[in-house]
């Protein structure tokens, strides 16, 4: 499938330093990295969902704390029950199988059937356990396309959306979606290519719903979660896309 060729380059990147603050709790049968605000209870919530380097990978849980230093509780599930894909990729990884779950012990697939219960079970323990108001759904590679499947605030889903290089994200998904979308995209990226970028903003143009497009330069697919920030193109990209993020999160649940 010539999407598994473009999907390789989702399994490199760099891992960045820092040290986290959050905790990993467990909700209903998988695991989530948690963080809290400091200061006092959180109104609103974000649910952070990664590429498919997993809810272990320092990077995410990283973003994961700046989010919360700017007053939201914030959620990282596990979307693949253990079975993510290490930094670099592995000997003779083969993603239609991983995708499909061939190489998880229990045979769990990493597909809609499955990750969308995961979703659905966050957005309850936000709502109730914690007494959030409003949720922001934040999704890198992989995850954008579930920020795109959830992004239905009539239905109460969540109530924005923010996306970075997104990948498998189908053009019925995202005729589907029914509150404010912002899309941070690169410009050398096989899984968003231009004519996938263009034919996302008629749709969303289409929608009459409140949207936000940027464009990097210079930077390829996963710049804002494992790009090199040694190169200060990424390091731009990387830091304006958290800055994007935050900023549309922030118009939109902070009312």
């Amino acid at each position: 499938m010539e999407w598994l060729n473009k999907y390789r380059s989702a399994i490199r990147g760099v891992k960045h330093e820092g040290d986290t603050t959050g905790e990993f709790i467990t909700i209903d049968d998988f695991e989530a990295y948690i963080k809290i605000p400091d200061d006092e209870p959180a109104k609103n919530g974000i649910i952070l969902l990664t590429d498919i380097l997993g809810h272990r990978f320092k990077n995410a849980q990283l973003i994961a704390d700046q989010f919360a230093a700017n007053g939201y509780l914030v959620l990282v599930p596990d979307l693949f029950y253990g079975d993510h894909v290490p930094l670099g990729g592995s000997s003779g990884l083969d993603l239609q199988k991983w995708l499909v779950g061939e190489y998880h012990e229990k045979k769990i697939a990493h597909t809609p059937s499955v990750i969308d219960p995961i979703l659905d079970k966050c957005i309850t323990e936000m709502r109730t356990k914690y007494n959030v108001k409003k949720i922001g759904l934040i999704g890198y590679c992989f995850g954008a396309k579930y920020v795109v499947r959830f992004l239905k605030p009539d239905q109460g889903k969540v109530d924005v959306g923010f996306v970075a290089h997104p990948s498998l994200v189908e053009n019925e998904e995202l005729e589907a979606t029914k509150g404010p979308l912002a899309i941070a995209a690169a410009e050398n990226d096989q899984m968003f290519p231009a004519e996938k970028r263009q034919e996302s903003e008629r749709i969303l143009e289409s929608l009459a719903l409140p949207y936000m497009f940027t464009f990097y330069g210079g930077v390829g697919h996963g710049f804002a979660l494992r790009g090199d920030i040694s190169n200060p193109k990424v390091l731009f990209a990387k830091e304006n896309a958290f800055l994007q993020a935050l900023q549309w999160v922030d118009v939109h649940l902070k009312v």
